[in-house]
């Protein structure tokens, strides 16, 4: 049986509306972070937001609708990062693309403990984990894009692969870097190490 995917019963397209959602998902991102996945209930964010819980309804069906939208939300910026960095393109190879891409996630992962916690509620269900498998996939697909241009070689189905693994690998390790206990900049050293020698493995030109 295929898992649901889980989109927002409406989208925002007035400003008045565009307004109350984003707020709903400030506030559901703070109380998110603030209780856990399991506390966390749309009663609360709809009555922390001040707004009618039927208000809150309108747009998400429930509390797996709206942490599916905020790694959405997540991926966004994330994706804003990649398109500056293959801005600079040709003067990247892509080691370097890759050096300042994680670099750059694992900055946000340390400044913005509620990426962890949105990583963690969308591994929660079947459809949670269907509708963050494809938000990472729209992100892997900007990544083998951005690839295209640093190695013109490759074969389009090899350089999808790649970048699938690339952007699964980063996410799976940044949350691996900051548990407790954990060296946050060791594991980051890591990660790099390892897929610098899958990158070259990969594509020995």
């Amino acid at each position: 049986m295929t898992a649901e995917i889980l989109e927002p019963r409406r989208r925002p397209t007035q400003e008045r509306s565009h307004i109350k959602f984003d707020h709903l998902l400030v506030v559901a991102r703070e109380l998110l972070l603030e209780v856990g996945f399991e506390s966390f209930t749309c009663e609360e964010v709809a009555n922390r937001a001040n707004l009618p819980i039927g208000t809150l309804y309108q747009f998400f069906q429930n509390k797996y609708v709206i942490v599916c939208e905020l790694d959405r939300v997540d991926a966004v910026g994330v994706r804003q990062a990649l398109e500056e960095f293959a801005s600079v393109i040709p003067r990247l190879d892509w080691l370097d693309f890759m050096n300042h891409l994680v670099d750059h996630m694992a900055q946000l992962w340390v400044t913005d403990p509620s990426r962890r916690a949105v990583w963690h509620a969308v591994q929660s269900t079947p459809s949670t984990r269907a509708t963050a498998a494809i938000t990472e996939s729209e992100f892997a697909a900007e990544v083998a894009r951005v690839l295209a241009t640093l190695t013109p070689g490759m074969a389009r189905e090899r350089r999808a692969i790649i970048a699938e693994v690339l952007v699964h690998v980063v996410y799976s390790m940044l949350n691996f870097s900051i548990r407790d206990n954990q060296s946050h900049a060791e594991a980051v050293v890591e990660l790099k190490r390892m897929l610098a020698a899958y990158l070259l493995s990969a594509n020995p030109t």
